[in-house]
């Protein structure tokens, strides 16, 4: 475990790399993380959180400061995606080597590379001022990249059960597409996952009438679903969006008739919609269909819009300061733990690039980091 020392994000970035942290496993990575904050003056609460059929996972919360003044937040994860095939790298994956002006490393990008950042850019606030009205926080779980049920969302309820709270929030997530300063993300699309399921009468396909064949019911089903578009999308988003993701029947055989069918589908919705009302369009669209398939629906998080207000202007001009780049502001692409704490405070997000994120030698450059986190160090020296 190393020291904090001077708070160079380069450094930190390299030793927060080097724990293999792929979800739902730790390496020491939060752990490193609280040391470096407890030397600033954080105090710190390391949680683990458990749920039955589920791995247990570590979280940070860390906060300095007072109630004097607003409570600007953190937020990240520490853990990573799989490496895959180790020997497609051109480095050890977490290794965290420099070369040509770049670290490579899985979590490089997505996202060491942004806490490192924040974690530097908050000890040099802290070292030119000592004294503030306000408070600094944290919130790092160990469980972005998996099943997302021991982390953030359970940190946060923590914090309520705690009557502890802020009033926005930064997340780090690698944002940019292909330069730093392109993107922030003000706002994230729900997401719903639907299991249709059709139950028919299997036999031999010689003798139809002694048999149900499924599959043409499920096709009129998914022909209702989709023929019409969800919306027009609006200022912030784009048009509501439904995927058809698989269609089986599970057979092998070429002269059965199939005793069911399913189909998944995926809808990435914007603030049109909320997760009772796209289940009711859904429903709307299969009204005609009564008693002929089941549906199970499961829900990821409902659509939100962080509307633009001081916390999104400054850090656009800040960015612009730096750049020389005016963000869009967006709301393009998956879910991130943002859906959980919208529910908190004011979020954003904004990070590092997303190009090489979840890919062999993810990468980011040293420059970027140096960047950002001055872009942050900015950050804080505006709002407090």
């Amino acid at each position: 475990m190393i020291n904090i020392e001077n708070g160079d994000p380069i450094v930190l970035t390299k030793a927060l790399i080097s724990c293999r942290s792929v979800t739902p496993q730790n390496d020491g990575a939060i752990e490193q993380l609280s040391h470096w904050l407890k030397e600033m003056g954080f105090k710190c609460d390391i949680l683990n959180f458990k749920e039955e059929g589920t791995d247990d996972v570590l979280n940070l919360w860390a906060r300095i400061g007072n109630d004097e003044g607003p409570a600007l937040c953190f937020a990240g994860h520490t853990d990573v995606v799989p490496e895959g095939d180790k020997t497609s790298w051109s480095t050890d994956p977490f290794a965290a080597n420099e070369i040509d002006g770049k670290i490579i490393g899985r979590g490089a990008t997505d996202m060491k590379g942004a806490i490192a950042s924040f974690v530097s850019a908050t000890k040099k606030f802290l070292d030119e001022r000592k004294n503030f009205a306000g408070s600094i926080s944290f919130i790092i779980t160990g469980d972005e990249e998996g099943i997302a049920i021991n982390g953030t969302k359970k940190l946060l309820n923590w914090m309520d059960e705690n009557s502890i709270s802020f009033d926005d929030c930064i997340v780090g997530e690698p944002t940019n597409p292909k330069r730093l300063g392109e993107m922030i993300k003000i706002g994230r699309r729900g997401s719903v996952n639907g299991i249709l399921t059709v139950d028919g009468q299997q036999g031999h396909v010689a003798y139809p009438h002694l048999a149900k064949n499924p599959i043409p019911i499920l096709l009129n089903i998914l022909n209702n679903l989709t023929s019409d578009q969800l919306d027009q999308g609006n200022e912030h988003f784009q048009p509501s969006n439904l995927e058809i993701t698989s269609v089986d029947v599970g057979n092998k055989a070429t002269n059965v008739i199939p005793q069911s069918a399913s189909a998944k589908f995926n809808i990435r919705y914007n603030d049109n919609f909320n997760s009772e009302t796209i289940e009711d369009e859904i429903n709307r669209r299969l009204e005609n269909f009564k008693n002929n398939f089941s549906l199970k629906l499961e829900h990821s998080g409902d659509s939100f819009l962080t509307k633009p207000g001081k916390l999104v202007s400054d850090l656009s001009e800040i960015i612009f300061n730096k750049t020389g780049i005016n963000p869009d502001l967006s709301t393009s692409g998956g879910t991130s733990d943002a859906r959980f704490i919208k529910n908190y405070g004011n979020v954003v997000e904004f990070g590092l690039i997303s190009e090489t994120m979840h890919q062999i030698d993810e990468s980011v450059a040293v420059k970027d980091i140096n960047d950002l986190s001055e872009i942050y160090y900015e950050v804080l020296t505006k709002y407090f």
